[in-house]
């Protein structure tokens, strides 16, 4: 049977860097198709070229990079042979992209309406009053409440999965032929991330248009994927049916990276029963005023309401819930960078909840924190080497003795000695993340709260940080507080599962009885939308 004309057709591909070194090109001799109605995943880690060949066609591609050889055929013409203002007229029109964040995506100086409304007007569709209608059309299309208010609003007063839907609508406004998604679902919790997973994939079945999803994610890849592109430093190793990749992968990167998604691991050390817990957190809460009503009444948010928890030498307890359960208010009451409304933190007998900066100084050095980003918490100024022996330093270490400390710390998490002389910016995200981890095990702490640690890594890197947390936590006994929105992840890492709901703990078991017996509805919610629940990486065999 003739297949049909692709849509697009990627052929022999590169783009060269502008240095030289080990790998001279960002994407060499790539080749893909991609047919209407069709969904195809690129996947691989940072670096892999995914995002890269996605830019070029698009026309997107920064000056000093140029593709060298290759074609990118959309409807029989080469993008790589159009002028900028032939590519301008395609763009938005004829094929969009969605990018991975919104908010820098968005004009913070107009409304959600306008902007939508921009796109039309710049390729002069639905003149006058048709335009408003049009946009009202596409904000309940993709599934936003009130168009009418909506329309009027900027984009900071959104979620993020809310802004990630303005950007879908702005993408679909002409219905083009071509959608790109780039990483689209990254930054959302799982919950969001399944509601706008099934948006694009209803979308692009009612309209019919190809769609090219960016992803490092393979539960995404195995929910929406016809077929998968792997990539690898600039490189296709393997393409195929969805099925095909994902459970007889034939390429050793491919099965590397399908061997590291999270799943639940068999080993997970239960606490000993007699063991007194090193924090006892006793009726928590945090409450926030978000603004005052027209009355001057004040509006506020209960982001712990009433929390209890205990968490011993050697456990790991994770806190799992949406964007705004109250999660990471936990852990920031936890180490006290917020002010605690009531309850109490016992820390190895004391309660540190109620007790002045001045005695709870000392106790600091005992709980630390493991930050989402890295790069935002690691200063740019500061060699690795400072960074991690400034905290014993100014607890009374020798600067000689703290360093010597950091070279050792540096070794244990993995990274080379010479990183010591080293500045963040000379890292990638999981070796920043791994200096992060250094640092917070510099002052020997006692409870060590990891607070979205791994979610913005790649899933090979993400299975090497979760190893690592795992293997030091076993070694040194620490007790650690594991917050995340990844259901995954916490199944295979912790000892113990706490789900937040609207600042209240809604379920707390072990990992069996969360996710094999969920009680509660809303924790029933979460499990059902991680997704590729259909597809479990461990059965996936070699070809």
């Amino acid at each position: 049977m003739t297949q049909p004309t692709p849509l697009l057709s990627v052929q022999n591909l590169s783009i060269a860097l502008p240095r030289g070194g080990d790998r001279a090109y960002a994407v060499q001799d790539v080749s893909y198709d991609i047919r209407a109605g069709e969904i195809l995943c690129i996947v691989g880690e940072s670096g892999s070229g995914k995002s890269m060949s996605a830019n070029a066609i698009m026309g997107l591609l920064p000056d000093y990079l140029t593709p060298q050889q290759g074609r990118i055929l959309f409807r029989g013409q080469d993008l790589l042979r159009q002028d900028e203002t032939a590519l301008q007229a395609m763009r938005g029109k004829d094929m969009a992209m969605i990018f991975q964040e919104p908010l820098s995506a968005l004009n913070p100086l107009m409304t959600v309406g306008e902007q939508i409304s921009e796109v039309m007007r710049v390729h002069n569709a639905y003149p006058g009053a048709q335009r408003m209608a049009r946009t009202l059309e596409m904000l309940a299309f993709v599934g936003l409440p009130d168009p009418a208010t909506l329309y009027h609003v900027y984009p900071f007063r959104l979620s993020g999965g809310q802004r990630q839907r303005v950007m879908i609508a702005m993408a679909l406004a002409l219905e083009p032929a071509l959608l790109i998604a780039d990483e689209p679902t990254t930054a959302l919790d799982v919950t969001t991330q399944a509601q706008i997973l099934a948006l694009i994939a209803r979308i692009q079945k009612e309209k019919g248009m190809g769609v090219m999803f960016v992803t490092h994610d393979f539960g995404v890849v195995a929910e929406i994927a016809h077929r998968v592109a792997v990539m690898e430093k600039g490189i296709l190793v393997e393409q195929g049916p969805a099925e095909e990749v994902l459970n007889r992968p034939r390429h050793p990167y491919t099965q590397r990276l399908i061997a590291a998604v999270p799943h639940r691991r068999g080993d997970a050390r239960a606490a000993t029963a007699d063991e007194q817990p090193v924090l006892d957190v006793r009726d928590l809460k945090k409450t926030y005023v978000v603004g005052r009503g027209w009355l001057g009444n004040k509006r506020e948010v209960h982001a712990v309401d009433g929390v209890s928890f205990s968490v011993r030498r050697g456990e790991t307890l994770g806190i799992v819930g949406e964007s705004g359960s109250g999660k990471s208010t936990i852990g920031k009451c936890l180490l006290k960078l917020v002010s605690i409304d009531g309850g109490q933190l016992v820390f190895n007998g004391q309660d540190i909840a109620a007790m002045p900066e001045a005695r709870f100084r000392p106790l600091r050095h005992d709980i630390q924190m493991i930050f989402q980003d890295p790069y935002a918490s690691l200063n740019p100024r500061h060699t690795v080497g400072r960074i991690i022996s400034d905290g014993p330093a100014a607890n009374g270490v020798p600067r000689a003795q703290a360093e010597a400390r950091a070279r050792e710390l540096l070794s244990l998490v993995g990274l080379d000695p010479s990183a010591f002389d080293r500045y963040p910016n000379q890292f990638s995200g999981g070796q920043r993340q791994r200096i992060g981890i250094a640092r917070a095990l510099a002052l020997e702490p006692k409870v060590l709260v990891a607070d979205e640690s791994v979610s913005a890594l790649d899933v090979s890197v993400q299975a090497q940080v979760l190893q690592l947390l795992h293997d030091l936590q076993q070694r040194l006994k620490i007790a650690l507080v594991f917050i995340t929105h990844d259901l995954r992840v916490a199944a295979q890492i912790c000892n113990a599962v706490l789900v937040m709901h609207r600042g209240k703990v809604v379920e707390h078991g072990s990992p069996a009885q969360i996710f094999d017996n969920p009680q509660h509805t809303y924790t029933r919610q979460l499990i059902a939308a991680v997704p590729g629940q259909h597809w479990d990486p461990s059965h996936a065999q070699a070809a």
